[in-house]
Order: C-alpha cells, then structure tokens, then sequence
C-alpha cells in the first residue's frame, strides 16, 4: 500500500476539485431553475419544471456519457458546418464537472425553491414597502433567511454529488477512485484499495458535515 499511496492520494485533489466545480454549477442551475419555478411567467414555470422532471429520472452515468461522448460529436460538427475551427476534444474534468452539475442543479432547485417559500411573505413586502430595489432585498432580507432553510437538503445533496463524482472514473479521470483501482489491479491487492477509497471518502464527508452544521449554527445565530 506503501508504494502505490501516493498514486491514491494525487487523486483526492482531483476529486476535490471535481466536487467543487460540481456543486458551483449546481447552485448556479439550481437558483436559475428555482427563479423559474417561481416565476409568474407560465412558459418560465413549464421550462423549470420539465428540467427537474427530466433530469431527475435521467442515470447519472447515462447523462454524463451523454455530455461527454454527444456533446464532443455536436461540437466538432459544428465545427465541421461552420468551419470556425478543427476538432475539440472535451475535457474528462469539465464533462463530468458539468453533468454532475447539471443533474444536481435540479435537486438544489427545489431546495433553493422550498427555502424561498419558507421565508414569510410579509418580510418581501415590508422591504418592498420601505423602496429596497430587488436586488437589495434579495440579498439583505431573503437570501439570509433562505440559508437556514436550504442548509439541510443541500448538506444531503452535497454529500450524495461527492459520492457521485466516483462515476468520473468511467470516462477515464483520474479521481482517487480511478488511481485506487489502477493501484489494486498493479498489486493484485484490490480489496486494500477499494477499504482505502472507502476511508479517503468517509473522511471527506465527515470533514463536509461538520463545516456546513458550522456554518447553519452561524446563521442560526444570525436568525436569533
């Protein structure tokens, strides 16, 4: 194990990374989707709901194969049409950091969307009410409100992406589950490195539940 540690451990940083990029993308998607869920325009609410629909009963594998074989094939036929340029070969980090985001940005809009709608109406309209601009009484009186109420169902969803970032190996990233896999078929000693991968990944979500029940005790302070 001695030998081949190194070559597990490089990977934790991608995986890091990885789960980082994730979940940016995810909260991006899943506030766009949330705003459009609550929108008062019909076609808006029709988009949000048929992209939480549709990519909550999609396999993460499947969609993420889908991005990264699919969309390397319609970008070089695009460029292929159009002749503004060669051949691009999609990044591994970047397909899977999309995908992975892309899906969860669907389970973090109906968080984001059930946190707003937790936050008393009459706190909006009393900052209405004394000439806040949207953009003022969205981040001084709604966002810290929301917090609170987002903080549980996004620990779970962060927990369950970094766990999915294990799937990034399929399409040959070298992630602590792709290194830990290559170690064990080099040492003929498999099982070692699936209980190491095991360990690096129950440490990570350890590490995760303790700083976010921070940073909701924080809020919670805030709230009080």
């Amino acid at each position: 194990m001695l030998e081949f540690l190194p070559l597990v451990l490089s990977g934790v940083t991608l995986t890091i990374s990885l789960a980082l990029t994730s979940v940016v993308v995810a909260i991006v998607c899943g506030l766009i989707g949330a705003a459009m869920k609550l929108s008062s325009v019909g076609i808006l609410r029709i988009l949000g709901g048929t992209y939480t629909t549709v990519v909550r009963g999609i396999p993460d594998l499947v969609l993420m194969l889908l991005v990264f074989f699919g969309g390397q094939i319609l970008i070089n036929s695009i460029g292929d049409k159009t002749g503004l340029w060669t051949y691009v070969e999609v990044s591994p980090f970047w397909a899977g950091s999309l995908s992975i985001g892309f899906i969860f940005g669907a389970y973090m809009t109906e968080t984001f969307r059930g946190a707003f709608l937790a936050v008393p109406n009459g706190q909006i309209e009393a900052a209405k009410a004394v000439g806040l601009a949207p953009r003022r009484y969205l981040l001084r009186v709604v966002w810290p409100q929301m917090v609170p109420h987002a903080l549980p169902n996004f620990t779970n969803n962060w927990l369950v992406l970094m766990k999915t970032t294990a799937l990034v190996s399929i399409i040959g990233l070298q992630d602590v589950v792709y290194n830990a896999n290559q170690a064990g078929r080099t040492s003929q000693e498999p099982l070692t490195f699936l209980v190491l991968t095991f360990f690096i990944f129950l440490g990570l979500t350890l590490l995760s539940d303790i700083g976010l029940r921070k940073i909701g005790r924080v809020y919670a302070i805030r709230e009080n």
